[in-house]
Order: structure tokens, then sequence, then C-alpha cells
């Protein structure tokens, strides 16, 4: 099944996901549901919350990657209840876009450099370093479970110049190559 990407202006993105068990209902459907919906909508990363879900849980696949990095060819990963414990290095910029946030991309600083925590999708915890463009992808979409979007890191002035275009994109007025959900006030 193909979800709807959750459009910038719904409240599930803002919110601090709940983690997940193993006792999940439908999890293995919502699973493969989650990367047809990543591949379908060509991104790189997805987490939960985009799909409307507020549950610790991204998907990610850096293949489209392969000819900038090495290692990121066959590099997908399924991440449930992570926690970044500790990110290091000297911060630099690369340029982000989100599939809830059709059209904008702007370039984000981040440690590239991280130690995470997390399940697997069989629920069998982990601990691993990773750097480069993996750590930017599992950064990115960790912070979606966290509630924050990759626009919460620009300079004041930068989120003031995107301001019109983020309320479009949350009225629905944008173009995008897959199918959106846009939050409607009840």
């Amino acid at each position: 099944m193909i979800y709807p990407i959750v459009a910038y202006g719904d409240p599930v993105l803002r919110k601090k996901a709940e983690p997940i068990s193993s006792d999940y209902p439908k999890f293995n459907d919502i699973l493969q549901s989650m990367f047809d919906t990543m591949y379908k909508s060509n991104g790189v990363g997805l987490a939960a919350p985009q799909v409307g879900l507020s549950i610790r849980m991204f998907v990610i696949d850096t293949s489209p990657f392969k000819d900038e990095e090495e290692g990121t060819a066959n590099f997908k990963k399924v991440f449930l209840n992570a926690e970044i414990i500790a990110e290091d290095g000297k911060k630099f910029k690369f340029n982000e876009g989100c599939l809830s946030i059709p059209g904008i991309r702007e370039d984000i600083e981040r440690l590239p450099n991280l130690t995470i925590r997390y399940q697997d999708e069989n629920f069998i915890e982990h601990t691993e370093i990773f750097s480069g463009i993996k750590a930017r992808v599992i950064q990115h979409e960790y912070d979606h479970i966290e509630g924050i979007l990759f626009t919460d890191r620009l300079t004041p002035l930068k989120k003031q110049l995107l301001k019109g275009r983020l309320i479009d994109i949350s009225k629905g007025k944008v173009d995008a190559d897959y199918k959106m959900k846009f939050y409607v006030k009840k």
C-alpha cells in the first residue's frame, strides 16, 4: 500500500513520536508500506510521522547516493525506537529536502558522525556508529520522530524568507509527484 505523505502544517509532524513494540497492529504491513511509499516518492528516508503514524519508526535506503559516497549502495535499514547517543566532528553543510515539504531544499549544518541505539525490524537492539551521508539521512529521519523538521534548523532570516512557501504547502498549494495529505483544522 502506498501511503499519502503528510504535508507541512500537520500537527503529527511536530509531535514527539511514541515507542513502538513488537505487538504493534499490522507492523509488517506498515513496514513494507513505508518502504513502498518511500520508493514511490523517490525518497531516501521516511519516518512514520510522515505517513500520519506517531511512532518511533523510520526507514532509509541510501542507494541513490552510491556515486557520491562509498558504502551507500546497499545501505537499507529499519530504525525502531531509535535514540542518538552521541554526535561529533566538524559541522558541515549538505543540501536537504523533505517529502513533507516538497519543492524546498536548503543547506543544513549537521555533525558528520553519530552513535545511535535502535531496534531493527525484528526488535533486536543495536548500537552503531555511522558517518557521512548515512549519518545525514539518519539524523534527518530521527528529527522527524522527535517532532523536528529540517526547516527548524535554518537561520531566522531563511525561515522568514520561506514562510510564504511553507504556508502554501500547508494549504495544499504545491505540486508533488506523489500523493499528499493536507491537514484540515476541525
